[in-house]
């Protein structure tokens, strides 16, 4: 899922071991995405998810912000994270 969110700011990363160009050892890549392990993961992928529900109708229940809900045509949705 970490792997969805979008980053806000450049981040860059040593080439991972197996995948170094010879000749280019001191490149580094440019990540475009989050990646695991990135402190700005779950916050990354939360704000995507939370914009993703909120664009679909959904609100955030005030309570607990990880309880999504929709009402509509007498029938109800809970989402829980």
């Amino acid at each position: 899922a970490f792997l969805n969110g979008e980053l806000d700011e450049e981040i860059y990363m040593e080439q991972p071991d197996g995948f170094v160009v010879k000749g280019q050892e001191s490149k580094v890549c440019k990540l475009l995405k989050s990646l695991y392990g990135l402190k700005q993961a779950p916050k990354q992928w939360h704000e995507k998810f939370d914009t993703t529900l909120t664009s679909a109708g959904f609100a955030i229940n005030e309570a607990d912000r990880c309880v999504y809900y929709r009402c509509g045509g007498g029938e109800g949705v809970i989402l829980c994270l």
